[in-house]
């Protein structure tokens, strides 16, 4: 289970957005405060159904499909939460909430990469079952 890349992979992401959104600022506001995920309730909501989900994928380590589905609706909420991160920082009119950018706000960019990872060596375990199922 754990030997295999993609759970390497994805216990990556899980102790990416599990852990760091206490760690590291999402961003400063106007006054200078540190704008934590803790502050922002759907924020700190959608890291931790981004790492149940890859929890979860890792657990299912023998149903290859699910988890690449899995895998993929992952990437989805983390897209989500990259846009919302985009919106928040840019639309919002003035120094009215951010005033600066922290480096949490790469914490999706980061996982969004490492589930194509994963999911990339999940389809080459699959193309490798699927070719010694040929042989028999």
């Amino acid at each position: 289970m754990i030997q295999r890349i993609q759970s390497v992979y994805l216990l990556l992401v899980a102790t990416l957005n599990a852990g760091m959104p206490f760690a590291v600022a999402l961003w400063r506001d106007s006054t200078g405060k540190e704008i934590y995920a803790i502050d922002e309730p759907l924020v700190l909501g959608a890291f931790f159904i981004s790492a149940f989900f890859a929890v979860v994928a890792i657990l299912l380590f023998k149903r290859r499909q699910t988890q690449f589905v899995l895998n993929r609706l992952n990437i989805l909420l983390n897209v989500t939460l990259l846009g919302f991160f985009v919106y928040w920082s840019l639309m919002l009119p003035g120094e009215m909430r951010i005033s600066e950018k922290g480096i949490g706000m790469l914490i999706p960019i980061v996982s969004i990469v490492l589930l194509v990872l994963s999911n990339k060596a999940i389809m080459k375990d699959e193309a490798l079952v699927k070719s010694a199922d040929r042989f028999r």
